[in-house]
């Protein structure tokens, strides 16, 4: 007897309706743990365009905004769609946080460090890596040096690099990921991509969301609303598909036209030139001057000597 594979619940579904529980907030801190590389606890979750109660779900972009125990933020953006300006969105997302979470009058000190997490499911840019990771750095022009944190704020600021005060941008591009491995990180891209989560996994946050993201525990409501979720999200895709693809077509049947349209006008062109061209042969076999033939045909001078 074959046994059947379990299915789990999308991560972007999970982000808007599961994880948002504080008793599941193991798999997101296993997840952000891994990502960045360092241990994090969430401490609260703010409230963001994706903590909001929203009727267009059906749109493939959900995110979540929460609070380490350091204080710093951490925002998690899932994009299903190509966006030309996505670079710009997650600076302008970044930085409207750093301006939002400091109190009117505070010293700059108290400005927050924020992590943009960005887990897209298209192509974005040009690059043949999966993971991302974007920092802000201040080089010498001439000498080439990075600039420094001095003794006092590195004790001030409880951080290493001038870097460390900025935000920290992560994008994993996980559209057709399918290597799975013993690396965490590769076992969490794995599941981005396919939703599976093998029986070997032991990346954090991974163990936990086999139980806690299975399908199976889905109540038969939850149940329906999820289906029609990945409906909504498989129409969309399919009409980005189809917008894409007639725009292609249109594109080149208006080349093809404007092709003919330059031929023929190409082909008026090259006519009126060699019917000028015959006039001034006829015109100097009659004995005209030069001068008269360019004046009347409008050819140079030169053209008409080499006939």
């Amino acid at each position: 007897m074959v046994k059947k594979r379990r299915t789990f619940i999308s991560f972007d579904w999970a982000l808007k309706h599961l994880l948002r529980e504080k008793a599941n907030h193991d798999v997101l801190e296993g997840f952000i743990s891994t990502v960045l590389g360092t241990s994090i606890k969430i401490q609260r979750l703010l409230e963001s365009e994706g903590n909001k109660s929203r009727e267009d779900a059906k749109y493939n972009r959900v995110d979540l905004l929460a609070e380490d125990t350091k204080g710093d933020l951490l925002l998690i953006e899932v994009q299903g769609e190509p966006e030309f300006a996505y670079f710009q969105r997650m600076l302008f997302g970044a930085s409207k946080l750093v301006t939002e979470y400091i109190e009117s009058g505070e010293n700059y000190e108290h400005v927050k460090r924020v992590y943009s997490i960005n887990i897209v499911y298209f192509d974005l840019g040009q690059g043949e890596d999966c993971v991302y990771e974007g920092k802000t750095e201040f080089r010498g022009i001439t000498k080439g040096d990075v600039l420094q944190l001095s003794p006092f704020q590195k004790q001030t600021f409880k951080a290493e690099a001038v870097s460390d005060l900025y935000p920290r941008y992560i994008i994993l591009k996980v559209n057709d990921f399918n290597r799975w491995s013993r690396d965490s990180l590769d076992q969490w891209l794995y599941f981005l991509s396919t939703t599976d989560i093998p029986d070997d996994a032991d990346a954090p946050g991974l163990r936990e969301a086999r139980e806690k993201l299975d399908r199976m525990r889905m109540g038969r409501d939850e149940g329906i609303l999820y289906d029609r979720y990945l409906m909504d999200r498989a129409i969309l895709r399919n009409q980005m598909v189809t917008a894409r693809g007639e725009g292609e077509l249109e594109g080149i049947e208006k080349g093809r036209a404007e092709g003919r349209a330059e031929g023929r006008a190409e082909g008026r062109a090259e006519g009126a030139e060699e019917a000028k061209r015959e006039n001034a042969r006829r015109m100097k076999a009659d004995g005209m001057s030069t001068e008269q033939i360019a004046k009347y045909t409008g050819l140079a001078i030169e053209v008409i000597e080499s006939l």
